[in-house]
C-alpha cells in the first residue's frame, strides 16, 4: 500500500501547530484560530479519502486549501508580531506550503476527471 503523503504532512502539520501553540505567548484568539484551522486541514484531508464520490472528496480538498490558506495567514500574523521566530515561521509555512501545493494539483486531477 502506498503511502499517503497528503494525509501524512496535513497531520504533522496539525500537530506541529498544536506543540507550537502550547509553547509561544500570543492573543488566545489568535492561539484558537491557528489551531483550527490548522486541525481543519488535516480532518478535510481525512475526510476526503472517505469521500461518497470525487465530488464530495473535490470539496472536502478544496475546504483544505482554503483552511491551509489561512493557517498561513495566522503563521504571518504571529511572525510579524514577534510571538514566533522567523525560523519557526519558515518551518510551517513551508509545509503548508507543499500541502497546498498538493491540493491545487489533487483539485486539478479531480475536475478533470470529472468532466
Amino acid at each position: 500500500m502506498s503511502k499517503n503523503y497528503l494525509l501524512m504532512y496535513s497531520e504533522q502539520l496539525a500537530t506541529d501547530i498544536e506543540l507550537m501553540c502550547q509553547s509561544i505567548k500570543a492573543p488566545s484568539n489568535t492561539l484558537f484560530q491557528i489551531r483550527k484551522s490548522s486541525s481543519s486541514v488535516y480532518a478535510n484531508i481525512r475526510e476526503a479519502n472517505y469521500g461518497q464520490c470525487k465530488a464530495d472528496m473535490l470539496s472536502k480538498f478544496e475546504i483544505g486549501l482554503k483552511e491551509c490558506s489561512e493557517t498561513e495567514g495566522w503563521l504571518q500574523l504571529l511572525f510579524n508580531t514577534n510571538a514566533i521566530d522567523e525560523e519557526t515561521y519558515k518551518k510551517h509555512r513551508n509545509l503548508c506550503g507543499r500541502i497546498r501545493r498538493m491540493l491545487i494539483l489533487s483539485c486539478k486531477t479531480l475536475k478533470e476527471n470529472l468532466k
